[in-house]
């Protein structure tokens, strides 16, 4: 494991000498625009594990992607050995069919502290929930990035996570309803404590996701990643493409259905992902939206 490999992986190739938040913010997006959050293991007989190493080779060297067990813990191991102040947070994700956050902690974070302040840095969401930008730990304060208006709201010590969103254009209307498509403006995300938690405190979390069918990630086959100016997603067969704000307050949302020999050249061409095992999409209705 070493750094030079990680950054020829997402292509960060500026400066490592100042621990500031404008370098974590450069090193940030490499990694979300070259790094997927997936889940395809699971669907191509393949066991998630969270030991670095095996993290670490599977993104860095056979060029995967990961969820937030992976993507996060990768990132928080980069940030460490660059000197960055660093600890691991956990948080309940909210499930907008339940109208209530889990109640288990299955969300791996990030929190920086560089010369006082703290920062959230999450790699693992994917999607339009995805940060662009570590997000300053304040109450109340909206945060603006080009995905949406993101803000942090403190009650008794647990912290809230939401994202306002613009409204959304949809050239191809046969999926203007599609149960993928978030309908409210504004939309809870996750919330957390700033109690500091490690690896091991997601052991039996990384084993029920992928395992138990009431997981979401063992009812959809899931790979996205961030562009330049959006994001784009593989859920089951249907494939995404969002442009953030490509008219005034307008997000233009693209859906195309894939067929089954088209779903591997996809994930190559769309994503960079060559699996080694044969993918088993899968879509069941509800549990997600983008």
């Amino acid at each position: 494991m070493n750094l030079e490999e990680y950054f020829a992986r997402t292509g960060y190739k500026g400066s490592l000498e100042n621990q500031d938040l404008e370098t974590l913010t450069d090193i940030f997006q490499h990694h979300i625009r070259a790094v997927p959050f997936e889940n395809l293991s699971i669907h191509c007989g393949e066991k998630i594990t969270l030991e670095l190493e095996h993290v670490y080779n599977k993104i860095v060297r056979r060029k995967r992607g990961g969820w937030c067990m992976e993507n996060n813990q990768l990132l928080g191991w980069v940030l460490k050995c660059l000197g960055y102040d660093t600890s691991f947070l956990g948080a309940y994700v909210f499930n907008p069919h339940e109208n209530a956050y889990a109640t288990i902690m299955t969300h791996l974070l990030v929190k920086v502290v560089i010369d006082g302040k703290a920062y959230i840095v999450d790699g693992g969401f994917g999607v339009s929930y995805q940060m662009w930008q570590p997000m300053e730990l304040v109450s109340g304060k909206e945060q603006p990035q080009a995905p949406g208006v993101f803000r942090f709201t403190e009650i008794n010590a647990i912290w809230y996570l939401e994202k306002m969103r613009r409204k959304q254009y949809i050239p191809n209307q046969n999926f203007s309803n599609s149960d993928l498509l978030e309908k409210k403006d504004c939309r809870k995300v996750y919330m957390f404590s700033l109690e500091p938690r490690t690896v091991e405190d997601f052991r039996f979390q990384c084993t029920y996701l992928q395992t138990s069918p009431d997981s979401l990630f063992t009812k959809k086959s899931i790979c996205t990643l961030q562009t330049t100016d959006g994001f784009r997603a593989l859920i089951g067969w249907t494939l995404t493409e969002t442009k953030y704000n490509y008219k005034e307050n307008m997000d233009l949302v693209e859906f195309i259905t894939l067929e089954d020999e088209e779903v591997e050249k996809t994930l190559k061409d769309k994503f960079n992902i060559t699996l080694e095992k044969k993918l088993v999409p899968i879509n069941v209705k509800g549990f997600y939206t983008i």
